[in-house]
């Protein structure tokens, strides 16, 4: 029995002691934040920007959801935080009625909302699963998973490589694995297909869906030879015989395929340009230099077979050595870079096509502006120096970090959190995105956590590598931590880098 004079201690000290209690008894983590007063809950969304809060009836009608997020608020960590409100108790109850929230209405008498920026931003009404939590507190805004299409509950969703060999160790059946990434735009228009075949076959087929986009699915990637997404693979009692490739197909022919799966017909190779009826002079590394000799004004086009904008300038390029190689005053030709190296390297060819103008067998210029029939045979009656190069991005001194296929993993690695914007130097939206993604990248400049990245995509090795990290059009921005894939950043392209730094975060992704 407490004496009069210690009353409010003894209140105090029991009511610290009954908290404890319950925490304890739902083993709530300490990183879910515990808020009753008014004015502390206007400071959490002040300072944090990405606020998810569980308002339950009583102290314990959230149990089982305070559970799950305490495993949630581990996971995501430095990019999102989780906040409870009783609004059972006094203090708790008086907030709940000026923000207006009564979870006794609600079954199960909890109620999860989410505040964005300091303002309410939706209520969550998302599968109340770990993984689909974490998915909604990484990117508030974006799309929801594909498991929790209910439309897609014939499909087996796979989540890590031990669940994805168990599969395949204990099914009988065959087994159509949809290896895919949640950007992905073919594999989003392919999904509803593929659900409704694993609907029409299900009991004889197995129809599987995984997401391999993160880093940690790199060696699953290599073993199954997924080089893009979506990528389709087919087994049988475990063992893989062949990929499907029909990314037009309807759920019937997929259905069909299933009944009898055959390989992949072999792609008709494309003709090398060297080896069609083309007027331009093909040259190799051994004969270049005895070709240049022989032609005092020559115009040679470096290219490479995989590159759209080489292909875009063949048909102009073949149009224009037709007129000119009959006997003008220098001729057209052409060489491979990617095949005959040498030459590229000695004349320091990084992106394609790179076109030059040789005179008597000495480089005399670059010429970036030449793309069309017209243009180039108007050049080649009077050769004249080309204008003064704009200065390239790189070249320009910033607190942006330049990075290639060399460095790019070494560099992230050391970095918590990295905004990297993969570009090409022709595109106009990458031109206007750049002065913004530059001042951004001034603002952390001394901040060793944070760095704001760029990727050529056009220049050398890094093609390869920007197809790596999913770079279907330009710019693309992704988001990591300390070198691993995170996210797509969906921020205004343009506003968003000034805003979201001002914010010190990058999109959705708390950076405190």
């Amino acid at each position: 029995m407490c004496a009069a004079g210690k009353c409010c201690v003894c209140v105090c000290v029991f009511h610290q002691v009954w908290l404890l209690s319950v925490l304890e008894a739902v083993k709530v983590s300490p990183l879910i934040e515990r808020v009753s007063d008014h004015k502390d809950f206007k400071k959490l969304l002040r300072t944090r920007t990405n606020v998810l809060v569980l308002y339950t009836k009583t102290a314990t009608s959230g149990d089982s959801q305070l559970k799950l997020l305490s495993d949630v608020a581990q996971t995501v960590k430095g990019q999102g935080t989780i906040a409870w409100v009783n609004c059972g108790d006094a203090e708790g109850r008086k907030l709940c009625k000026k923000v207006k929230v009564d979870p006794s209405s609600k079954s199960g008498g909890a109620d999860l909302l989410h505040y964005k920026d300091g303002t309410f931003h939706t209520e969550y009404n998302r599968p109340a699963t770990f993984k689909s939590m974490v998915a909604f507190l990484k990117d508030p805004s974006g799309p929801p998973l594909w498991e929790e299409n209910p439309e897609a509950k014939d499909v087996v969703h796979i989540e890590t490589e031990k669940d994805f060999r168990k599969l395949l160790k204990r099914e009988e059946r065959p087994v159509l694995m949809m290896f895919y990434a949640p950007w992905c735009g073919v594999c989003k228009r392919m999904q509803p297909v593929f659900q409704q075949a694993a609907t029409e076959t299900k009991g004889k087929y197995v129809l599987a869906g995984m997401n391999v986009h993160p880093a940690e699915f790199d060696g699953l990637k290599q073993e199954f030879n997924v080089k893009g997404y979506p990528t389709f693979c087919y087994f049988e009692k475990g063992k893989f015989l062949h990929h499907y490739e029909n990314y037009g197909a309807t759920a019937k022919d997929i259905a069909d395929w299933m009944k009898n799966p055959q390989p992949p017909q072999p792609k008709t190779p494309e003709v090398p340009w060297s080896e069609t009826d083309s007027a331009v002079f093909h040259l190799t590394d051994e004969s270049f230099d005895s070709f240049l000799e022989e032609h005092p004004a020559a115009l040679v086009m470096f290219y490479a077979p995989w590159c759209g904008h080489c292909k875009k300038m063949k048909p102009e390029y073949d149009e224009a050595a037709e007129i000119l190689n009959k006997g003008s005053p220098g001729v057209l030709a052409a060489v491979d870079a990617t095949i005959h190296k040498s030459a590229g390297e000695r004349f320091k060819i990084s992106g394609f096509p790179t076109v030059k103008y040789f005179e008597k067998g000495e480089e005399k210029y670059t010429l970036p502006q030449l793309r069309s029939k017209d243009k180039i045979i108007e050049f080649m009656h009077n050769p004249q120096a080309p204008p003064p190069p704009e200065q390239s991005w790189e070249e320009k001194p910033s607190s942006v970090s330049h990075l290639g296929s060399e460095d790019f993993r070494e560099a992230l690695k050391k970095k918590k959190h990295a905004l990297v914007m993969f570009y090409a130097p022709w595109c106009p939206h990458c031109k206007n995105a750049v002065p913004h993604f530059t001042t951004a990248a001034e603002l952390f400049k001394e901040d060793r956590k944070i760095v704001y990245a760029a990727v050529d995509c056009t220049k050398g090795l890094n093609h390869e590598l920007c197809k790596q990290e999913g770079v279907e059009g330009y710019p693309t921005f992704n988001y990591y931590n300390y070198g691993k894939f995170a996210e797509k950043y969906n921020g205004d392209r343009y506003q968003g880098f000034m805003q979201d730094a001002l914010h010190v975060n990058v999109g959705s992704l708390d950076l405190r």
